[in-house]
């Protein structure tokens, strides 16, 4: 059984990218609060945590039965019931600036004044979106990778602003996931976004100009480059709508390199969106 931790963890978000936070930490022994929108949305979040655990159990990946996990883990309607004492919040709601802002600032005013403040944007400015809150040297950015599960790395983002001693702690939180982390400081796209989309959209451009097909393309990089999946697989696994607004938010900052290819935007307009919604570059059952 796994040991206890010392300290609650609060979500923001039950979504894919919030429900893998909260099953890592619960699966390394820290009671964890998860807060959506509504009953309904809490209902779903539990059960989209459950089925991800049995899964993980089905594969000989958890090391204590999913009900012990499962007893960590509480889901709450509404940001105004998460705990006063968490230690560490995570907000993991859509990549959309003003949405994450309100509910940071909505958070922080619920948790205790020394509770950690984290965002899992993927793109956006930490700087910017810790400008409003009350302490923004407790702000700082923790971009896990989808699956979170599944995934090694934790990208923590380093804002203008943010002590460095909260550095310090979101390092050693990654590693007690046994994960690992690499620190970046503040820029469009940070590090990983920066060049996967960079790569990703360049994928497209090819499959658009014929080059070759989507198959051949990400076999290219994995059997060429030892990448473990294709760039366009990649894309289909992240969502073309996500990696959209990341392209259209490097565009603006960083320039036309990031333009999003024709391709791109007219399969988002016909919602093939990629996995979850079955049809993306590959087909998905």
């Amino acid at each position: 059984m796994t040991s206890p931790r010392n300290g609650v963890i609060a979500v923001i978000g039950g979504g894919r990218m919030g429900a893998g936070i909260a099953q890592v930490f619960a699966g390394v022994g820290y009671d964890v609060v998860v807060a959506e929108g509504d009953p309904a949305a809490a209902a779903a979040a539990r059960d989209r945590i459950r089925a991800s655990l049995e899964r993980a159990s089905a594969k000989g990946a958890l090391t204590e039965p999913v009900p012990d996990v499962l007893d960590r883990l509480t889901v709450v309607p509404a940001i105004g019931e998460l705990p006063a004492d968490a230690c560490l919040l995570v907000e993991a709601v859509p990549e959309n600036p003003e949405l994450k802002r309100d509910v940071l600032i909505r958070a922080a005013a619920v948790v205790g004044e020394n509770c950690v403040l984290a965002s899992n944007t993927s793109s956006l400015s930490i700087t910017e979106l810790g400008a409003g809150l009350p302490n923004p040297g407790r702000f700082i950015g923790m971009h896990f990778f989808n699956p979170v599960p599944a995934s090694t790395l934790v990208e923590v983002v380093v804002g203008d602003r943010t002590d460095p001693r909260v550095a310090e702690r979101a390092t050693d939180w990654v590693g007690q996931l046994g994960k690992q982390s690499i620190v970046v400081r503040d820029s469009p796209g940070f590090a990983t976004s920066r060049l996967g989309v960079l790569l990703g959209l360049e994928a497209i451009r090819m499959l658009e100009e014929g080059v070759a097909d989507a198959a051949s393309i990400d076999r290219a990089m994995e059997l060429g480059y030892r990448h473990p999946m294709g760039p366009l697989r990649s894309t289909d696994l992240v969502g073309l709508d996500v990696r959209l607004a990341i392209a259209d938010h490097l565009a603006a900052t960083l320039g036309d390199r990031f333009r999003a290819p024709q391709l791109l935007r007219d399969k988002v307009a016909r919602g093939e969106l990629g996995r979850k919604s079955g049809q993306g570059f590959f087909t998905w059952p």
